[in-house]
């Protein structure tokens, strides 16, 4: 009986170090899925229709689009008046920023300073022209913005910032 009793007593103490094991073991090893922010489309509308305002104010005919940061499209205006091309280079940049977490006027001139980077222009679907800007909810990139249609890739730059500037309450 008492040899039984110290057989429970181990039996109960393995149980309880396999499980301790195994929890230690859950928490350090990677999950198989993955929790990920990402933008709603309710703010990629007011992103986009910002940006398009915010160059409308300064007499810029531009389209704005908002990808998602996987590079998706979410939402994408095109101001009255504004070129055809200007859905491309928005949808571009945005793609471009989403995809390297960075905004396309700081890539566009370190390509032009660093012969390395300056092959960067080579990688299909890359548009290195001021215009677009990374989403961020803290540090965590959401997606990007792009905007294309302004006089210079600095303008449509800061068309794609004054939109984030409006919605920044929403970012969290």
């Amino acid at each position: 009986m008492h040899s039984s009793l110290r057989l429970a007593t181990l039996a109960a103490a393995v149980v309880g170090l396999a499980a301790s094991t195994l929890a230690q073991g859950q928490t350090a090893a990677p999950a198989a899925v993955r929790t990920e922010r990402n933008i709603s489309l309710a703010l990629a509308n007011q992103i986009a229709a910002e940006a398009v305002a915010a160059c409308a104010a300064n007499g810029y005919n531009v389209a704005a689009t908002v990808v998602d940061r996987a590079g998706t499209v979410r939402a994408v205006q095109r101001a009255d008046n504004a070129g055809p091309h200007t859905l491309a280079s928005s949808e571009r940049k945005a793609w471009t920023s989403a995809s390297a977490k960075s905004p396309t006027q700081a890539m566009m001139e370190n390509a032009q300073k660093n012969p390395g980077a300056a092959n960067l222009v080579y990688l299909p679907g890359f548009l290195l022209l001021g215009g677009g800007v990374p989403v961020k909810s803290g540090n965590e990139v959401i997606g990007a913005v792009g905007v294309g249609g302004a006089p210079g890739g600095h303008l449509d730059d800061q068309c794609a910032n004054a939109a984030l500037e409006k919605v920044k309450g929403l970012l969290g």
